[in-house]
């Protein structure tokens, strides 16, 4: 059985959305910047680590790297 739901109740998408909003809200108070800029720095800087972490991965792979020790090695 399942309990219905009150007025009050929200799908679990919109509370996180809303939590995502109030986070952004709160840090550009606490920076003393727009809102809109601050959404904007965290895409860029998501963007920029998720292209690290891509670079990093192709770098560390198991042939590249078994390749390299070996050479290293003759």
């Amino acid at each position: 059985m399942s309990t219905p739901a009150g007025p009050d109740a929200r799908p679990p998408s919109a509370i996180l959305e809303w939590l995502t909003g109030f986070a952004t809200w709160l840090l550009a108070r606490s920076l003393n910047m727009p809102e809109p800029l601050v959404a904007a720095t965290g895409s860029l800087v998501f963007a920029h680590v998720q292209a690290f972490e891509t670079r990093a991965v192709k770098t560390l792979r198991a042939r590249r790297l078994s390749r390299r020790l070996q050479s290293w090695l003759r």
